[in-house]
């Protein structure tokens, strides 16, 4: 197996979590630790809480903190990106009896790129499972971590291919398979989320500075707004896009269960140029 027993230290902070906030924005009862119930909670968290960097388009991102992160994705109608949602995550599989190794990917691994994407490897009933629930909404259920088992995420196959010590996940998108994400089975440190996060959220070469990115994942449908655009994918291909307008920002953001103030609102349409 891949991931080491990790016993709940200060590193993490995995304590301050707050186990009941988290299943009642999920709608998920307390679980002990099986597969069954880690597809439950895989599957409730993403289609219950967006991915969305409005804060760093904003440069307003309140950082990596636990009581940070709880505060805007359990107790404001709000998302956040890998960072956020991984650690949330584990810290709650933890404090429910999972074993959960943290782990850096390269996205887009045929191009050149820093590590910048945080996942995690679950340990349960025997088996490893790729737990990916801050990728763009794209990843619906954990993934057995077994070379060249398919598994249909929302209507997108997916499978991970091995590579040397390492994996690659791959999904099938106009007639051929393409590679999303790689990693190596090296533990990573907070500080390595720190330091990654910093890069995301401020260097001008980052896909998550300057223009919002909001995704939300259905059963055959992929929803997102990346700037002004707002486009529907199917896994036939895009069925729609359109250009949304500035008085239709916010109740598009709603729509993608993304709820800002009115002062954030104001100040992300600056941001965008209107």
């Amino acid at each position: 197996m891949i991931a080491e027993q990790q016993h709940v230290t200060d590193e993490w902070n995995t304590g301050a979590v707050d186990i009941t906030a988290y299943l009642e924005r999920i709608g998920e009862p307390r679980l002990s630790p099986s597969a069954e119930a880690l597809h439950r909670l895989h599957r409730a968290h993403v289609r219950t809480i967006p991915f969305e960097n409005v804060d760093v388009v904003l440069r307003s991102y309140p950082g990596l903190g636990l009581a940070d992160i709880q505060a805007k994705l359990l107790h404001r109608r709000r998302g956040g990106y890998c960072y956020e949602h991984a650690l949330l995550f584990a810290a709650v599989l933890e404090r429910l009896g999972f074993t959960v190794t943290r782990y850096m990917a390269r996205v887009e691994p045929t191009h050149p790129g820093p590590y910048t994407h945080m996942m995690l490897v679950v340990s349960v009933d025997g088996a490893d499972y790729l737990a990916d629930v801050g990728f763009g909404a794209g990843i619906l259920e954990p993934m057995p971590l077994r070379e060249d088992t398919e598994v249909d995420q929302a209507g997108w196959p997916h499978r991970l291919r091995r590579e040397g010590s390492g994996w690659t996940l791959e999904r099938w998108a106009g007639g051929r398979w393409e590679p999303l994400h790689a990693f190596d089975p090296i533990p990573s440190r907070p500080v390595d989320y720190e330091v990654a996060h910093h890069y995301t959220a401020t260097h001008p070469n980052s896909p998550f500075v300057g223009k919002p990115v909001v995704m939300r994942l259905d059963q055959g449908r992929l929803r997102k707004l990346v700037g002004t655009e707002f486009v529907v994918e199917t896994p036939e291909g895009e069925s729609g896009r359109e250009t949304v307008p500035p008085e239709r920002l916010g109740e598009t953001l709603r729509e993608l269960d993304v709820e800002l103030t009115q002062e954030e609102l104001s100040a992300l349409r600056t941001e965008l140029g209107w």
